[in-house]
């Protein structure tokens, strides 16, 4: 480890859904409390995952009662219906002023689906980048997001999913509990992205971690802190007070192993107000994250440049 590269901004996101928290009010509390501790973005569960209202629906909910964090739904649809997610997700863009991404989900193998929809997602037509959800041919003319087009997230535990990834995604998130893996994952994606044509620059590496800060201030159990999680069967776990959870994410970002972390509280209240009152506050305290948001867009939280315009839309056919 130690690549140079690992010496960027630290990125953190949080997962707002778990357990019985996906009603639209929780989640508008548990967004403006990341959003006090200024995540980056929060991460809504799909309803095909878990009972409740629609991730998309959720997010909707959250975005007129937030104003910088970003919202991240995941979205799981056949690729027979593309266009039908696309104007979803770009109309969450239009109402949260640019500050949505997308959890591209798909049913079946990663290996047969997610290339499918990475295709219609990176291939610049005008229903992708403007997000209308239309062919080109006909289209109306669309109001641009403020960031381009939103966010693609992508889950990369799994190898199959890592090639469509490092082509067409711009945060990968992996669940590993060692920062070795991490960073062979992130050189992986990286090199990836540099043969696809791509600024590797322009792809974040986040690993997903589950939390449990009922400990309150103790120091971590064996196995987890500061010896890395804990591998479990719902992925790698952290268990111990807020001060230790810094510690790790401080160690394995300064080690280049990651560009930040997506945590995962197991209790969404508790541990998310612990999160942000004890970890996040530490690491802003030592002018290790950001203490307000540098600009209005989930791109610009996430230091991603705003995609070119290729296309310029006209009006009906001729």
């Amino acid at each position: 480890m130690g690549s140079s590269y690992g010496r960027g901004r630290l990125h953190l996101a949080a997962a707002i859904d778990q357990r019985a928290e996906g009603d639209g009010e929780t989640c508008v509390e548990l967004a403006r409390l990341a959003e006090r501790g200024a995540l980056d973005f929060v991460t809504v569960g799909d309803a095909f995952a878990r009972p409740g209202v629609d991730a998309l629906a959720v997010s909707a909910r959250v975005a007129p009662e937030t104003d910088r964090v970003g919202l991240v739904p995941v979205v799981t649809a056949a690729p027979t219906e593309p266009c039908r997610v696309r104007a979803a997700v770009a109309t969450l863009d239009r109402v949260s002023r640019g500050r949505a991404g997308w959890w591209i989900e798909a049913p079946g193998t990663e290996e047969e689906a997610l290339p499918v929809r990475a295709r219609h997602i990176g291939s610049g037509a005008v229903a992708d980048v403007e997000g209308a959800g239309l062919p080109a041919q006909g289209a109306s003319v669309v109001t641009r997001s403020a960031q381009g087009h939103p966010v693609r997230v992508v889950d990369v535990t799994e190898e199959e999913s890592r090639g469509a990834a490092a082509r067409y995604a711009e945060v990968a998130l992996l669940r590993v509990a060692d920062p070795a893996h991490a960073d062979a994952v992130r050189t992986e994606l990286r090199d990836g992205a540099a043969r696809a044509g791509r600024d590797p620059d322009e792809l974040r590496l986040l690993v997903s971690l589950r939390v449990d800060l009922g400990g309150g201030e103790h120091a971590a159990e064996p196995g987890h802190g500061g010896g890395g999680p804990c591998r479990t069967s719902d992925g790698p776990l952290y268990r111990g007070g807020p001060v230790a959870l810094a510690e790790l994410i401080t160690d394995w970002h300064r080690a280049g192993a990651t560009d930040g972390f997506h945590l995962v509280p197991v209790e969404p209240r508790r541990d998310l107000e612990r999160l942000v009152n004890g970890t996040v506050a530490l690491l802003q305290h030592r002018g290790l994250f950001r203490t307000f948001y540098p600009g209005s867009t989930l791109r610009e939280h996430l230091g991603l440049t705003r995609p070119a315009h290729r296309h310029v839309v006209t009006g009906g056919t001729s």
